[in-house]
């Protein structure tokens, strides 16, 4: 795994495709908002790992899997910014700003059991911790409600997908995340997750079949 591990970083910081080389550049905070990456099929084929778009109010760019131990992924882009998810949700951030530094879950995480099998209505409770002003353990409630079925379009291909909204809130802080999943196996396939009250990602995986990157 180590060995797997050096291989990718050493990749992706070698700038060997033009995917990854975009994503150094449109990782950099853009004043006017994030310019759209053209990404096309053949490209995103030609990255060895897992590859997922990941978009910021201010930014956009490409992240690869290069590691996973258990069930926490870490998401590497080659301007060296991080994501750690854990069964679809981003539970540490590095490097984008106002960075979530650790999320810990009271009870059984609903995104392990999978969001699709989850009731509506169901009702959980997680703890983070915020690299800004150093907030450790701030109390999150989270509601899920189950949407329906829409269909979404990924590199020009169409997916059918369970919509989930998550209402969160901590002490001056609520907003609404939405997960699109996987009816059959809960996989989300795209998310808009507000990780903390300044930082907000839309995470695309740009390979929905890829089971290395469930």
């Amino acid at each position: 795994m180590k060995i797997a591990t050096y291989a990718g970083l050493a990749w992706l910081l070698a700038g060997c495709n033009p995917l990854m080389t975009a994503s150094l550049d449109t990782f950099k905070a853009a004043v006017a908002g994030p310019a759209p990456l053209g990404l096309t099929q053949a490209q995103v084929d030609a990255v060895p790992f897992p590859q997922i778009k990941v978009t910021t109010v201010s930014s956009e760019g490409v992240m690869a899997l290069i590691r996973q131990h258990d069930d926490l992924q870490f998401w590497v882009a080659s301007g060296k910014q991080v994501l750690m998810l854990r069964d679809g949700l981003v539970v540490r951030t590095v490097g984008l700003g106002a960075d979530l530094d650790g999320t810990r879950w009271q009870g059984q995480s609903p995104f392990q059991q999978g969001l699709h099998r989850v009731p509506d209505g169901y009702l959980s409770t997680r703890q983070i911790d915020l690299v800004g002003g150093y907030r450790m353990g701030i109390t999150v409630t989270s509601r899920l409600t189950r949407k329906g079925i829409e269909t979404l379009e990924i590199l020009d291909k169409p997916y059918a997908l369970l919509r989930i909204d998550e209402d969160v809130e901590a002490a001056g802080f609520h907003a609404r995340n939405r997960y699109w999943v996987d009816p059959v196996n809960g996989f989300i396939v795209q998310s808009e997750q507000h990780l903390t009250p300044d930082l907000s990602l839309t995470i695309t995986q740009l390979q929905p079949t890829r089971k290395d990157a469930r």
